[in-house]
């Protein structure tokens, strides 16, 4: 049998993909614009005739009824990275947080144990190969591997992405239907002075030829927009960003001093704009594979000069950085920073950079970002033991293998003039300063 006879008898309608799912499965999926949308939607119809299904995924980018309460005990949704739409159910609704770093996913993935895997892919190629698409490449190819029964909703509109453990053949999956709707993106984020200031000096400690890695905010995006004088850049990172791309289309990305998969963008997944799937799309510079490759620390720091810049929450006086939460409410997920904290500092060359303004408008004023102590609860996401740089707009902290005293001073520094005076009054009381 051929492939395309093949995918004829395993093409199902969306509803009957669905079907599939029974009580008590524990189902995966990947996250972002890659999600099955329409397979999940008609599962969620499913509800009242459903009991302690399982569906684990994250960075949802679709508003899905499974996050709602009343879905619980029925399809419980556990998510690997909370994104803005989990966020507003995680106080009483069916989202459950779940913390881990990008560098494990494969171990996560067994650990899962997730009998039914269903996933978003392109339409096949010449040879019966459907792309993952531009998120789905994070772990969909040892989940299928792991996984009793595949689904694959085929979506006309999901780019073909090279690279490693990128695509599955049609010969390995159980069912196939097919959908036709444009992925979701990121809208613009406006970028404030504050940021771009934060911008700039971290862009002046950038080295031609450097290998970059940046995330996902603001900062991360004045950061990009302010490359566009520096030469020869390599890019390898968790996430492809539309910054990223616009560099590479100006020539500034070219990956001539990489070490490591030299010329090529390597890539965990991507979510940005239209414009950057289609980048993405049958691009043979762009080189995806499974994020727990990507974020391995050995091969970060493969990169002579790899730069890593991420945006954190909060930092106390000390250096350690919460990244994911305020108190015990979940901002988003554990990630892959500190797999790039790492493998930068152990780069040759390589530099890592933590960046946040320096305080924050809240319900009860502005308050200092920088802090003596955090709020009870507060997750840690980047020990102060492997902080290199800490940026706000008033300049780098270089904590890195400093003494306590050094480093309370340093951070005293570059946080906002008001809350100086306070913050060295607080670290005497504590002890942090004599």
């Amino acid at each position: 049998m051929n492939w395309e006879e093949d995918y004829k008898k395993k093409l199902v309608s969306i509803a009957e993909a669905a079907s599939v799912i029974k009580s008590g499965d524990t189902v995966g999926m990947p996250g972002g614009c890659s999600q099955p949308v329409d397979v999940v939607n008609a599962l969620c119809e499913r509800k009242d005739e459903l009991e302690n299904v399982t569906l684990y995924s994250g960075i949802a980018m679709y508003p899905f009824e499974v996050f709602k309460p009343e879905f619980k005990g029925h399809i419980n949704f556990i998510s690997l990275f909370i994104g803005p739409l989990e966020r507003m159910y995680l106080k009483g609704g069916n989202v459950e947080p779940m913390s881990y770093h990008f560098s494990i996913a494969d171990q996560i993935s067994v650990e899962a144990g997730c009998n039914v895997f269903m996933c978003e892919v392109s339409e096949p190629d010449e040879r019966g190969y459907m792309s993952f698409g531009p998120v789905g490449v994070y772990n969909n190819d040892i989940m299928i591997r792991l996984a009793d029964t595949v689904i694959v909703e085929v979506n006309k509109q999901t780019p073909f992405v090279f690279g490693e453990q990128t695509v599955v053949h049609v010969s390995e999956v159980d069912y196939i239907t097919e959908g036709d709707h444009p992925l979701p993106v990121i809208p613009e984020i406006p970028i404030s002075d504050v940021e771009k200031k934060i911008g700039n000096l971290v862009v002046e400690q950038i080295p031609d030829g450097a290998t970059i890695q940046i995330g996902i905010g603001a900062v991360s995006d004045a950061v990009g927009s302010q490359l566009v004088d520096k030469k020869d850049l390599g890019v390898h990172t968790e996430m492809m960003t539309n910054s990223m791309m616009h560099l590479a289309k100006k020539g500034v990305i070219n990956g001539k001093k990489k070490n490591y998969y030299p010329g090529k963008m390597v890539a965990g997944f991507a979510i940005g704009d239209q414009e950057l799937y289609e980048f993405i799309n049958h691009n043979p510079v762009c080189e995806f594979a499974p994020v727990y490759n990507v974020n391995n620390v050995n091969n970060i720091a493969k990169n002579d000069n790899m730069i890593s810049i991420n945006n954190t929450m909060t930092v106390d006086l000390t250096g350690q950085c919460a990244s994911e939460s305020l108190g015990f409410n979940m901002f988003s997920g554990t990630g892959g920073q500190l797999d790039f904290v790492r493998g930068a500092t152990q780069s040759k060359g390589g530099k890592s950079f933590l960046t946040l303004p320096s305080t924050v408008d809240t319900k009860k004023g502005t308050v200092s970002r920088i802090v003596t102590h955090f709020k009870p609860g507060t997750v840690i996401t980047t020990p102060r033991a492997d902080v290199q740089y800490i940026v706000t707009e008033y300049g780098i902290a270089n904590l890195w293998l400093k003494s306590v005293p050094k480093r309370v001073k340093s951070m005293i520094e570059i946080s906002h003039p008001d809350y100086r005076d306070e913050l060295e009054k607080e670290a005497k009381e504590v002890g942090l300063l004599d």
